[in-house]
Formats: structure tokens, C-alpha cells, sequence
């Protein structure tokens, strides 16, 4: 495919500190008969998608195991890639890598290429494309990681669970990026709620809430699908908007402490302040109630607005006690009389990326059980894009509703150049369609 170069998506400082919070894969699919050849075999690993999370998840999957090795990357940009290749040069030695340009694919569908060369595979494009490389990685019996989300509309998520379950036959590992589920404080106190501490859990509150990110200027020589594809958050099809991108891992701790999937989603959600051309369509704030098989109800916030009260938290509460989880170190129980139940002291636990990578290569290794967090990932991006269906449309949605639906919005992109036609088209004055409550429909009555 044709390849393009101009700005890179991260700065190597935003790439350094996602490091710290990187994501990444594990090792191979080493079928060899004993546990002393697995130890032994050195992986081929495999990038897919170079900007500041893949970067971030090499930098992780290299440390996590002594015998991976970086053998081939992809990126839509030819300058991401290379960016990305300079800088983990500066980490690590050649023993380490050896992605000579006959291995740096970049350009649409260049995603197979890199995919082929390797074991194990990171998937750390925009989450649109993710579906799509999902499936390929799975049925060429690659082990994988890929960030979260998973998908951003509903066709993508039955894809993906369908790959999850062909992962499963084969005995592929997965990993999926929603750290969580692996940090020290979130394990303690879900094994707490899990064990009756605080009763059964009645009524929750979840929420990000912070500033935004980033926007990239357009350039002149930019086609729409470029312009796009650089701000990539903007865009449902490939972002689908920060409820799903960023609050998926506060709705995620939700379905995990509750220990079900909500049956209906209603809310309200709009464009306030960040409201611009160069916002492209989605919203900065969404509000969402989730309603629980079991009756509770989960209030979720996600806002995108400077000069706020900044929150990344999920509160809790049981018939006996209340939950209070809150970043790296935080998390705390407390009875009904607000005395203490439990309170987690973390100042000292290791990063939670680094365990999701280092017991990824475990499982591969045969020195832990097989992992597949492909049916958790799916059905909390679900949660996710159920909650942006309710705000965008206005309406009460079911999860029968929306996984009924057949909604789609992410092209083939083995389909795509940079000169075709996006998803998502602006008027000649370069404003975008805006979701509208009220006129926004998503299921047909």
C-alpha cells in the first residue's frame, strides 16, 4: 500500500510515560513437547500499530521475557514506525530487536505482513481496526495482546468473540489491555466484594473525568482519510468516542465486581466545550445509568473538559459496605458504620502492565493456566458502545437490542487507500455530522 510520512501520532516523552503504562503480548505459539524447549525458544515478536500504546507495549513484552525479540512492525505511517523503531533502539540492544526494513510494513493491510513474521502479536492501532487484526492474528494461531477497546461497533464485537472462541480451541493466549483486572488493589478488593465483605453490591458509581487529549492540526497535503486517521480519537469509527476509548476500564471494574452484563443503558450526553471542527463527531461528556439482571444500578460519568473536577474512580455500594477503588494504590472497604473493612496499601506493588505481560508469557510459556480475557474485553467494550448508543440516541437500549442490531461502521480495511471516501464526511465548511438525541437511532422499532 501506499505509504505516507508527516507528524507522528506521540511524542517519545508521552511514549516513555506509556510505557509505565504500557500494554503488551506475550510470547509464541511454541507447540514444542516440554516445558524445557518452551523455556528455551526464542519469540518472535510482532507490532502492529506504532504510535505511544505499541511503543509502550513493546517496551513491556521485551521485558517481560528474556528469549522475545522484536522481529517485524506495522503501521498505517511510515513516520510512526520509524519513530516508534529509533526510540526502542535507544532501550534496547540488537539481541533484542531485528526489524531490518525488509520487516517495517506500514500503509493499509500492511497489518498480515507483520502479523506472518512472528509468535506473538500486539495490536495498538485505533480499536476500529482491531476486530479485523484480531481474527487474522487468531486463525494464523498467533498468541496475542491487544489494547482495549476491542471494537467500536457491534458487528466488531460478535467478530471478536468469535475469535475469542477459536483462541480457546487453539489454546492461543490472550491478553487484553484492561490492566485492572491485573493491579494488586483492584485484585484485593474484588476477592473481598467476591467473598461477601460488603454484600451484595445494590448501586455503583464509576467515572473518568479529566481534561481530553490530544488534537493534530491539519495539513494541507492531508487527504480526508489521512486527516482522520491522524486524529483517530475524534472519529466513532475508529475511536468510537471516550466512553469507550478511556471509561471502558471504569465499566469494566462495574461488570467485574457486580459479576454480570447490564440489560439496559439509558443517559443523556453532548458537545459543550470541546465542540470545535477539529473535534470531529463525538461528544465531551456522557452521563449513563446501567441496569444490572440482579438490580443494581451504576451511575457512569465520562467527561473531556478543562478546568473540572478531575476523577478516575469507581465507588461501590453493598447491603453491608462500600467499595472505593481509585488508581494505582487505592482501595478501600468500609462497613455500613464507615469503619474500616479493608485498606489497601500499594505504594510498593509492582505495575499492573507489566504483570498483564508477564503472565501472558507465562501462560505461553506453560509455567501458568492458558489465559483468554477475550470474552471479558468484548462484552465490557459492549458495555461501552450499549452506553454511547443511549446517550447519542437519547432512548432506553437494551443489551438484546444492541447486540440485535447489526451495527456497523467500521470499514474493511483491506479495502481502504488514502484517497478513499471515510465513514464519516464533513460538509464543505468542514463540519462533521453531529449524534443528535432524539434524531440519532440506532435500533429500528
Amino acid at each position: 500500500m501506499e505509504e505516507k510520512k508527516s507528524i507522528s501520532r506521540r511524542s517519545f516523552v508521552k511514549e516513555s510515560s506509556l510505557i509505565t503504562g504500557g500494554v503488551l503480548l506475550a510470547p509464541s505459539v511454541l507447540m514444542a513437547s516440554n516445558s524445557g524447549s518452551k523455556k528455551e525458544k526464542m519469540l518472535k515478536l510482532a507490532v502492529v500499530g506504532c504510535g505511544g500504546r505499541g511503543t509502550g507495549a513493546a517496551v513491556q513484552a521485551l521485558k517481560a521475557d528474556d528469549n522475545v525479540k522484536l522481529v517485524a512492525m506495522s503501521d498505517a505511517f511510515k513516520d510512526n514506525l520509524e519513530k516508534s523503531l529509533t526510540n526502542l533502539s535507544k532501550i534496547f540492544d540488537s539481541g533484542k530487536i531485528d526489524v531490518p526494513p525488509t520487516k517495517q510494513f506500514s500503509g493499509f493491510g500492511s497489518y498480515k505482513k507483520a502479523i506472518d513474521e512472528a509468535d506473538v502479536v500486539i495490536l495498538a492501532t485505533p480499536p476500529g481496526f482491531r476486530p479485523q487484526h484480531f481474527e487474522y492474528a487468531i486463525s494464523q494461531g498467533k498468541h496475542v495482546f491487544m489494547e482495549k477497546p476491542v471494537a467500536t461497533d457491534v458487528v466488531g464485537i460478535k467478530k471478536v468473540l468469535k475469535a475469542a472462541k477459536m483462541a480457546k480451541e487453539k489454546q492461543l493466549n490472550v491478553v487484553v489491555g484492561l490492566q485492572r483486572r491485573y493491579q494488586k488493589s483492584y485484585l484485593a478488593a474484588y476477592e473481598k466484594i467476591k467473598n461477601g465483605a460488603i454484600g451484595k453490591i445494590t448501586s455503583g458509581q464509576v467515572y473518568w473525568n479529566s481534561g481530553g487529549v490530544w488534537v493534530r492540526p491539519r495539513q494541507e497535503q492531508w487527504t480526508e482519510m489521512e486527516y482522520q486517521m491522524r486524529n483517530w480519537y475524534y472519529f466513532n469509527w475508529l475511536c468510537g468516542d471516550h466512553i469507550l476509548e478511556q471509561h471502558i476500564h471504569n465499566i469494566d471494574v462495574a461488570n467485574w465486581f457486580i459479576g454480570e452484563l447490564p440489560v439496559r443503558a439509558q443517559g443523556m450526553g453532548g458537545r459543550q466545550v470541546r465542540n470545535g471542527k477539529d473535534h470531529g463527531e463525538i461528544f465531551d461528556h456522557h452521563f449513563v445509568e446501567f441496569e444490572y439482571p440482579g438490580g443494581a444500578i451504576v451511575s457512569s460519568q465520562c467527561r473531556h473538559q478543562r478546568g473540572c473536577l478531575t476523577r478516575v474512580a469507581e465507588n461501590f455500594q453493598g447491603t453491608k459496605g462500600t467499595s472505593n477503588t481509585k488508581g494505582k494504590v487505592y482501595a478501600t472497604l468500609k462497613s455500613l458504620d464507615g469503619s474500616i473493612i479493608y485498606d489497601h496499601n500499594g505504594e510498593d506493588d509492582p505495575s499492573p502492565y507489566q504483570i498483564e505481560h508477564d503472565q501472558l508469557f507465562q501462560a505461553i510459556r506453560g509455567q501458568r493456566d492458558y489465559i483468554n480475557n477475550g470474552d471479558y474485553g468484548a462484552n465490557s467494550t459492549m458495555t461501552a458502545i450499549l452506553g454511547r448508543m443511549a446517550t447519542y440516541s437519547g432512548k432506553q437500549i437494551t443489551w438484546e437490542q444492541a447486540m440485535n442490531s447489526d451495527y456497523q461502521i467500521v470499514p474493511d480495511e483491506d479495502t481502504l487507500s488514502w484517497d478513499s471516501l471515510t465513514p464519516t464526511i464533513c460538509d464543505k465548511h468542514g463540519n462533521y455530522p453531529i449524534p443528535t438525541p432524539g434524531k440519532t437511532n440506532f435500533i429500528k422499532s
